[in-house]
């Protein structure tokens, strides 16, 4: 059908496109289907991440592993589609996150204990965070070393764009919300957590001093709380149709060659993720805190980071588990997620910036002495403070931490590893969330509010999403 209506516009020109957007919609039918039949919801997500994956595998299989999926048609045009559910949900969840954190923030400080430790929590989410960063960038750092990853491959290729790499300096002031309604429209979560802190603790004082009740105030928020709460429950039921989409169309368009040329540097960066998982979970025990009952719980925003490359679209999902299933105080939940979604994520600014160091160092003939070692962990550490937590900004991470170890000049040698940008960054995305929520435990293990007897209550595994949504989905 060459006509414009339905190539550019309709964009369902070719009968293949038909058969796959038939299969796209069965397997959406039956995932309502077993949402209906009321099946956990942790295992709605897996199901549906499973038939993304052998949807992007089908679509492939048809083209026959072309070298570049999106100059064919059906693909282009059936992705396309994809993305209605895929990329929908994720925009309903964006959607969430602002409001969600200004006004989830301003709330619980409104309702915290009066002996609570504000500054406290602040240093300690801060230090958590890059101490772990660190420690993920010395596990890249090694298994990129050893792997000897970069060494026989030729610099160039194609132009890659080094991304502006601003002072560490401008970075920290950058935090600070000169313009709160800018920073909310330019999703900047560290300074929107700024500005509510503020606000939330100031008006704490005023009540604390007796000055003011503010009982308008508290009710305001009060309220505003609930209603974003449901809707927050109501977007999460949608999760499983969501990575479905997602998946199906990170497969269907990178295609299988992208990810055989560079395989060490996928595999090291897999590898990097279950090591940065194991110590995570050596932390949780020296904590007292069982790993295994953590990951039990923590799957469906585990599942949800790893197809949607969003750690700030996880966000929501990362609150709610920490306070509903892992015990975690909602002022610290808070607090450490949103930091999280920004700063010290242990996958795209620990663990993803060392390896990319390595490679280039490898490929521009770069030594790698014990100097060099220790500068890239603090350069990592450092750069870690403000990386948006939205999918491919680890580009960013990559050239503040290049920048700062003197290979700036031979950024465009990664063309290779941007190439395989999506397939990498599932791994990282689900390892910045883990990170977050791990963090969350051990800064509320630190602050005394951990509530270890919620986190051990297995009835919390499968828990039902409240009806107040009107479904009968569950969240693991």
């Amino acid at each position: 059908m060459d006509i414009p209506f339905f190539q550019e516009f309709l964009m369902v020109s070719n009968p293949i496109t038909i058969g796959i957007l038939i299969l796209f919609v069965a397997m959406l039918g039956f995932v309502y289907y077993l949402q209906r039949r009321q099946t956990a919801f942790g295992n709605l997500v897996i199901i549906g991440t499973l038939l993304g994956a052998v949807l992007g595998f089908v679509v492939q299989f048809i083209a026959q592993f072309p070298d570049d999926p999106m100059k064919v048609v059906y693909i282009k045009e059936s992705t396309k589609w994809f993305s209605l559910i895929g990329g929908g949900f994720i925009d309903l969840i964006r959607m969430l996150v602002i409001p969600l954190v200004f006004i989830s923030i301003i709330h619980v400080i409104l309702h915290m204990e009066r002996g609570a430790d504000l500054k406290k929590l602040v240093s300690s989410t801060a230090f958590v965070a890059l101490v772990m960063v660190a420690i993920a960038a010395v596990v890249g750092l090694v298994l990129g070393s050893v792997t000897h990853l970069g060494e026989g491959i030729a610099a160039g290729g194609a132009p890659a764009k080094m991304r502006e790499v601003k002072p560490v300096v401008d970075t920290l002031r950058a935090l600070i919300p000169n313009n709160p309604i800018s920073a909310m429209a330019e999703t900047n979560v560290i300074a929107v957590v700024v500005f509510g802190v503020i606000i939330g603790g100031i008006a704490r004082l005023i009540k604390q001093t007796g000055t003011d009740k503010l009982e308008l105030v508290t009710k305001l928020f009060d309220e505003l709380h609930l209603i974003i709460s449901w809707v927050a429950d109501f977007i999460i039921g949608l999760m499983p149709y969501g990575v479905l989409g997602l998946l199906a169309t990170t497969l269907a368009q990178k295609g299988f060659q992208a990810i055989a040329d560079m395989g060490l540097f996928i595999v090291l960066i897999y590898v990097g993720v279950v090591i940065m998982l194991i110590v995570q979970a050596v932390l949780l025990t020296i904590f007292g805190v069982s790993p295994i009952m953590y990951f039990r719980k923590a799957r469906a925003p585990l599942f949800l980071a790893f197809t949607s490359r969003s750690s700030m679209g996880v966000l929501p999902l990362t609150v709610d588990t920490l306070t509903k299933c892992l015990g975690v105080n909602a002022a610290t939940a808070n607090t450490v997620g949103s930091f999280g979604t920004t700063a010290g994520m242990q996958g795209c600014a620990g663990v993803f910036p060392a390896l990319c160091i390595v490679y280039i160092a490898n490929v521009a003939g770069v030594p790698l002495d014990m100097t060099m070692y220790v500068m890239s962990v603090i350069v990592i550490a450092l750069g870690s403070i403000g990386i948006a937590g939205v999918p491919g900004t680890a580009t960013m991470a990559a050239s503040v931490s290049l920048s700062g170890t003197g290979l700036g000049a031979f950024f465009s040698s990664i063309s290779p590893v941007l190439a395989i940008d999506p397939i990498i960054d599932m791994g990282r995305t689900m390892l910045n969330v883990s990170g977050s929520m791990t963090n969350a435990i051990v800064v509320d293990k630190l602050m005394g509010t951990f509530d270890q007897e919620a986190f051990n209550d297995t009835s919390t595994i499968d828990r039902p999403v409240s009806n107040k949504t009107g479904g009968d989905t569950e969240v693991a």
